[in-house]
């Protein structure tokens, strides 16, 4: 994979020098920003059947915050408003930008907001975006969102000039990052940094400090490992991670090895992570593929942390013990059954604004 061109920043420093900090998902938010779906490629012979599981999702989140959705034309959000209004959302939360896509991902393609919480400011960082190594031409339109929100916002722009995904980066809030090896230093994605120099990426950019490396992601995830369907934290010093019972299942060594990392090692302050278990799912395989299906692709709003479900009998157990890592939100489960065909759920769907 050839090294494209991103253009640089134009800042006089980095974000972090700058007081600017990506916040955790699970402080508040201004908004949630999603992309329509409408490429029928990523959910093949499927995609309608996403269009009412994805307008609930919508419905929920709006309880507790605006929605801000990219479409490409009138049309589109003609087409949106409709699905909408018939899962009962409040429309005067949720506002449409006329902003086209190549696919609905905005977890990786979406803004990445910052803030200074002294000077009550936001900035957007806007990474490279080239769909997960070059996978799914083409995606110029969804590598150029970030800029046109902050050009709406008329809020400064970081062009760190490296490709760097949403979904392959989780934060605890107090400065420590958590990623992935198999993702960030995959050669499709910036061949010509090592491990030391992303990680100065990560902490001028993202305004973090302490970076924590993992290994492999699941089975069937074509994202080469993102950290939002294996280990996610639910506060500052707390991760759930999910773990395979069955010892026959393919993922069950790989997240062995990721509870016994994960164990080693330690947050900014030197203190271990607290480690709460979340079981797998039974393999969802459609047309003989192997499906990411994990509860770990939730997403936090401001009122509700709305979970990946699969019709499955861990589904109550799931739900119950992410319930007991919220007590200040209400855990509700979405079936991801038909939307998980196009290998990623809700968190995957959706990139946080937060407030200042």
């Amino acid at each position: 994979m050839s090294e494209q061109n991103f253009p640089t920043s134009g800042l006089p420093d980095f974000p972090k020098h700058l007081g600017f900090h990506f916040p955790a998902e699970f402080a508040p938010h201004t908004a949630t920003w999603l992309s329509w779906p409408h490429k029928e490629a990523s959910w093949p012979g499927k995609i309608d059947t996403i269009f009412p599981v994805y307008a609930q999702f919508i419905k929920l989140v709006a309880e507790g915050e605006k929605v801000n959705i990219n479409v490409a034309d009138e049309k589109l959000k003609q087409f949106a408003i409709s699905h909408l209004e018939k899962a009962g959302a409040d429309l005067k939360n949720i506002q449409f930008f006329f902003h086209p896509t190549n696919d609905a991902w905005c977890r990786d393609h979406g803004p990445a907001f910052l803030i200074n919480p002294t000077e009550k400011k936001k900035m957007i960082v806007d990474w490279g975006y080239n769909a997960w190594g070059g996978k799914y031409p083409p995606f110029n339109l969804d590598d150029v969102i970030p800029t046109l929100i902050a050009k709406n916002y008329n809020i400064p722009v970081a062009y760190p000039g490296i490709v760097m995904e949403g979904g392959s980066v989780e934060f605890n809030g107090k400065g420590t990052l958590l990623t992935t090896r198999a993702c960030l230093l995959n050669p499709n994605r910036n061949p010509h940094l090592n491990q030391s120099q992303i990680e100065e990426y990560l902490i001028n950019y993202y305004g973090v400090n302490h970076i924590l490396w993992l290994g492999d992601g699941i089975i069937g995830d074509d994202t080469d490992g993102h950290i939002d369907d294996l280990t996610r934290f639910v506060n500052s010093d707390t991760v759930v991670t999910i773990v395979e019972e069955s010892k026959g299942d393919e993922n069950y060594e790989i997240l062995q090895d990721n509870l016994k990392e994960l164990k080693t090692l330690r947050l900014e302050n030197g203190k271990p992570l607290n480690i709460v278990e979340l079981p797998m799912p039974s393999p969802v395989v459609y047309e003989d593929q192997r499906l990411p299906a994990s509860y770990a692709n939730f997403y936090i709003a401001n009122k509700y942390v709305v979970v990946p479900t699969f019709r499955d009998k861990n589904d109550d157990k799931a739900l119950s013990i992410l319930q007991s890592c919220f007590p200040d939100r209400k855990v509700i489960g979405l079936d991801s059954t038909d939307i998980i065909w196009g290998l990623g759920s809700f968190h995957c769907l959706s990139q946080q604004e937060p407030s200042t």
